[in-house]
């Protein structure tokens, strides 16, 4: 038993560092659910902070010393410096501190089966679409998603099964800590480069994860950087492919759009029907995560015609083409994207649809994915009506690429670009420049994995104040 599962059976306080981030949150929300007494900081105000006190669990905006309070544990997020005033007085006075990934571990492995989710796009998406067939195939899983379930209204649940479905990412080799009797294999694409500095280390890393599997690898058989990570695996299990080719175990046939955006398709397994599909979220690289997510409800046991209408009842999760209003026909949406080929999937979508103009309204996020994609981003994002972006938003990092968002902007034709000389929030900027612009029948889309979501909250109210 690692030190950490010992802990978890013996502590009560546990103190969260960074409590506002996507990771954190689900964690959080389980150990409250079980009992624990929870505290937290983190620097930024932001709607997961808002749903973390509303459980009751009180949250200190600012990092100082006396937060960890009485804490037994504290759990801090990876984005966290060494010289953080609350992770240094928490090992100064030898409380157990580690980090969030490790915590994660240890939830995975109170559970006789679980479903690990990982690949560089669509995790957040399929995991919630996974936890969602389940739930109303009566399985009753807990969960971890990195993103909100509107079915649940949380980002992960308390299950009264021995299934758990986890969002499983692979930053910094995370995902390594983690026990999954099944990993789910959407894609593998470069990302984290900053970390992995090749993508045979990152394929590496998928092969470490999927060997952690004790019993089955479902991956997508059409992505040549998954069957090289599958390839690489250093043991034995089964093995279950998903795809548009035949020649998968699971695959879609007579694919189509309705409205321009949401697939419609046969799904087949080993050239057997099983039904058709008919999904409520846009683009054609749900089919991909439509298809693994049946899979591996077919794998845990699950009734897949009730699986599948659940699929069908599922319109996303939050921050994933969430659509928060509509002000004089005037559309806003928000999504996660923040890599060029989640930013393509995402924007083409958008461009097929029945929108006058399309917006992308972009906030980078970390200097060295910046400087390391800014070709791909500039290409992916030139391909919208009107481009709007804001600072980098550095994150964990140094600028010691001197990367700047006006790089970007240059390489956009028409982009207007925001970039605040004191490093303040010029989202009310932002906001009121695309109100005085936009025009019926636009979508504004605001992009990326920090707080642009803000931006769009924020252009909503002055296209309230504007128009009614």
């Amino acid at each position: 038993m690692k030190e950490i599962d010992k802990l978890l059976d013996s502590v009560k306080r546990i103190h969260f560092i960074g409590i506002g981030g996507s990771g954190m949150c689900p964690l959080a929300e389980i150990l409250h659910e079980k009992g624990y007494i929870l505290s937290g900081s983190d620097n930024n105000e932001s709607n997961i902070l808002k749903r973390i006190r509303a459980l009751g669990i009180p949250v200190v905006l600012g990092q100082k010393a006396e937060n960890i309070g009485d804490a037994e544990l504290v759990i801090y997020t990876a984005a966290l410096l060494p010289d953080n005033p609350e992770l240094v007085a928490a090992k100064e006075s030898g409380i157990p501190t580690f980090e969030r990934s490790v915590l994660f571990g240890a939830v995975t492995r109170k559970f006789n089966r679980c479903v690990g989710v990982c690949g560089t796009h669509g995790k957040t998406t399929t995991t919630s679409m996974l936890t969602q067939m389940l739930m109303h195939a009566g399985e009753d899983p807990s969960a971890v998603i990195g993103g909100k379930l509107p079915l649940i209204d949380a980002y992960g649940r308390i299950g009264k099964t021995d299934l758990i479905v986890c969002e499983s990412c692979e930053f910094a080799n995370h995902f390594l800590e983690l026990s999954p009797s099944c990993v789910l294999i959407l894609n593998v694409d470069a990302d984290h480069l900053e970390f992995f500095k090749t993508i045979d280390n990152l394929i590496n890393s998928f092969s470490k994860f999927a060997d952690l599997a004790s019993d089955c690898v479902i991956y997508n058989g059409d992505d040549e950087k998954s069957r090289r990570a599958v390839s690489g695996m250093q043991t034995k299990k089964e093995l279950i492919t998903f795809g548009l080719d035949k020649g998968n175990d699971w695959y879609a046939e007579n694919v189509h759009f309705e409205h321009g955006a949401f697939a419609v398709f046969d799904v087949y397994k080993k050239g057997e029907l099983i039904g058709t599909a008919h999904l409520s979220v846009p683009g054609d690289h749900n089919v991909y995560n439509a298809l693994g997510a049946i899979a591996a409800a077919d794998y845990v046991g699950a009734d897949l015609q009730k699986s599948m209408e659940g699929m069908g009842q599922f319109h996303g999760a939050g921050r994933r083409f969430e659509e928060l209003g509509n002000v004089n026909g005037i559309t806003v949406i928000d999504d996660y994207a923040h890599h060029p080929a989640e930013l393509l999937v995402t924007i083409e979508s958008a461009m097929k649809m029945d929108y006058n103009r399309v917006w992308a309204v972009f906030q980078p996020f970390t200097f060295s994915r910046t400087y390391m994609l800014l070709d791909d981003f500039a290409k992916v994002l030139s391909l919208a009506d009107r481009v709007v972006l804001t600072d980098i938003m550095g994150s964990r990092e140094v600028n010691t690429w001197d990367i700047h968002t006006k790089d970007l902007a240059d390489k956009i034709p028409g982009c207007v670009w925001f970039e605040s000389a004191d490093k303040t929030s010029n989202f009310a900027e932002i906001a009121q420049y695309i109100c005085d612009n936009a025009q019926s029948g636009d979508l504004i889309l605001t992009l990326g994995c920090g707080d642009v979501y803000k931006i769009a909250e924020q252009l909503l109210d002055k296209l309230q104040e504007k128009y009614n």
